[in-house]
């Protein structure tokens, strides 16, 4: 059997010693296998990845870019931060992973339909018997498509789903975008959309009331593409769906685009395992006690399941799906009514089931302790340019998020504009992600927007309603005003700086040239040198060269003795003897070249 071969990860350009390095080769084979394959290179001459990539895969390593990796990572790493079924199952072995349902809520403006379509979906596609009989404040309920599930959240608008992320948990796999045929996009169209696009989850479009004598289409199709939603019949990737949800009509063809996109995400669970998930609500019932909603995302609940929602627990006493009728067990993708927990968790508190009950106690008291501690201290998410900087240089971050509000729309575009032209000017390749950009004044749905995004809110010429200026306080947003757009860009360009990785720059210090070579026992062979530029620092770093050709390039410099006494340093026109760290081939005319070094300011 084949002997699997070593990923090397190569930069897009390195230089040929760099690449011997990288693979434990000595330069010269390399320069052999570029000499065999038509290319002449010198040791410190640079290459690029693919002729690295064809020496890499001659010496029997199988060579991967290192930029595209670290950019799939990236990707990764945000889809596993906006999606919480994701960080759920990450540890969960792939074997143990199926397919579950897609779980959709809808979104868009107040008054383009979204209650009718989720009203025409549950009465033509829930089974008969069972649609009447669904239990009104469960908040979700599955629907069947041609044999596959689809999971609907039956609490339509993006404040409910805001809400959930803001406490941790998905509000959806995937979102459908709501757009009335007779009035196009509105304003909160344009915030739904933010709202989902901050949630990194896929987008599929129904057009509603198609059946209207004075709906076009065609017209929402263009607005919807100018916001980044070009359809797929314009050679878009946005499946775009005419609905007359009163009638019926594309009903299927909706449901059949919410199969289609789910099998392109990848939706999966271990049905195996204990069950976790989201709080969808809450209530206290007379008779029952405390009911809560909850929404399966991995593994399965039971009855008589200990379980831990927020800084709450329980033991399920009895579960009930959405017709009102008793389960013994959920898997994924199922929500439920259960009773037995103590007391009300929040709408969007993540759940688990534990052990028992004393892991349950444990957990919750942490977690108390810990609410307690962060009231008792003010501390407030790192929302702010100041803040942010400690996370860009942890590496926390590289990306710096905003939500632009303007007073007009014709100080929007040269804002964004220009903001756009920072980024690109900067070459560290640090992003500005615009999440929003409207006109307008600063509400609290931009607020919870930033709070669950990171972002921080850019105001030009407009002002801050209470509620926002109360959200904002108690989320630790930060929300910057500016009347001056220079200055607004002037901030932005400094914090892009704060977030640049320090550049560093080798400092030539100063030139010794060997006079003599000396041989002494058991040390071996020093280099008696005239210091003929600055100095000789015994903690810089040395390379030799000899006539043009650089000898050996950046080692240590092993000692440094004037006459016969260490010194630290030797200055311009003194004598000195230099060690070198595991180099010893001087020759007579030889320049030591000391440097240190520095960041570059």
């Amino acid at each position: 059997m084949a002997q699997e071969r070593q990923a090397i990860m190569v930069p897009d350009y390195l230089t040929v010693r760099e690449l011997a390095e990288l693979i434990d080769a000595s330069p010269i084979e390399v320069m052999k296998k570029l000499i065999a394959n038509g290319i002449m290179a010198s040791i410190n001459q640079q290459i690029d990845y693919d002729t690295a990539a064809i020496v890499v895969e001659e010496l029997g390593f199988e060579a991967q870019s290192a930029s595209a990796a670290a950019a799939q990572a990236e990707r990764e790493k945000r889809a596993e931060t906006a999606q919480t079924w994701r960080r759920v199952y990450a540890k969960e072995k792939a074997e143990n992973l199926n397919v579950r349902a897609p779980i959709v809520t809808i979104l868009g403006h107040v008054d383009h339909g979204k209650t009718t379509l989720l009203d025409t979906i549950r009465k033509t596609k829930v089974a008969e018997g069972e649609a009447g009989g669904i239990t009104q404040g469960i908040g979700a309920y599955r629907v069947s498509h041609n044999g596959q599930e689809i999971t609907f959240l039956d609490t339509p608008g993006h404040e409910a789903f805001t809400a959930m992320r803001a406490r941790g948990a998905q509000g959806a796999d995937i979102v459908v975008l709501v757009v009335a045929a007779d009035d196009g996009v509105m304003p909160t169209t344009r915030e739904a959309l933010n709202h989902a696009r901050a949630a990194n989850v896929p987008i599929v479009v129904a057009i509603t009331k198609v059946d209207k004598r004075n709906s076009n289409p065609e017209m929402v199709k263009q607005q919807i593409s100018e916001l980044g939603l070009v359809p797929d019949e314009w050679d878009g990737d946005t499946m775009v769906v005419p609905v007359a949800a009163l009638q019926g009509d594309g009903i299927d063809d909706l449901l059949e685009a919410i199969t289609l996109v789910a099998e392109d995400s990848d939706i999966v669970a271990n049905p195996n395992t204990g069950g976790s998930g989201a709080v969808l609500e809450a209530e206290v019932d007379r008779s029952r006690g405390v009911v809560t909603t909850l929404l399966v995302l991995n593994g399965s609940l039971k009855r008589g399941d200990e379980i831990v929602a927020g800084t709450t627990y329980g033991r399920i006493r009895a579960m009930f799906d959405e017709s009102g009728k008793q389960v013994k067990v959920a898997g994924p993708s199922t929500p439920v009514a259960v009773l037995g927990l103590h007391d009300l968790p929040q709408a969007g508190d993540t759940f688990e089931s534990v052990k028992n009950e004393k892991t349950a106690r444990s957990i919750v008291s942490e977690r108390k302790e810990a609410e307690q501690a962060a009231q008792d201290s003010s501390t407030r998410a790192a929302f702010s340019l100041d803040d942010l900087f400690a996370q860009f240089n942890a590496g926390e971050t590289k990306e710096l998020t905003l939500i632009i509000k303007v007073d007009v729309q014709g100080s929007l575009q040269p804002i964004v504009d220009s903001l756009r032209e920072l980024e690109e000017n900067n070459s560290e390749g640090i992003g500005i992600r615009i999440l929003s950009s409207e006109v307008g004044n600063i509400s609290e749905s931009d607020v919870m927007l930033a709070a669950t995004s990171g972002a921080i809110i850019i105001g030009f010429d407009v002002s801050v309603d209470s509620a926002a200026q109360r959200s904002a306080e108690t989320h630790g947003v930060e929300i910057r005003k500016y009347n001056v757009i220079y200055k607004l860009l002037e901030d932005i360009e400094l914090a892009l700086e704060g977030m640049l990785e320090p550049v560093y720059e080798d400092r030539v210090i100063g030139v010794a040239e060997v006079r003599q070579v000396f041989r002494i026992a058991k040390i071996g062979s020093i280099a008696g040198c005239m210091v003929i530029e600055g100095e000789a620092r015994r903690n810089a770093r040395a390379r030799v060269k000899r006539g043009n050709k650089t000898v050996v390039e950046s080692v240590a410099v092993s000692s440094l003795k004037r006459m016969t006494e260490d010194v630290r340093e030797v200055r311009s026109g003194f004598e000195c003897g230099v060690g070198l760290a595991d180099f010893e081939a001087y020759q007579e005319g030889d320049r030591i070249e000391f440097f240190v070094t520095e960041r570059v300011s």
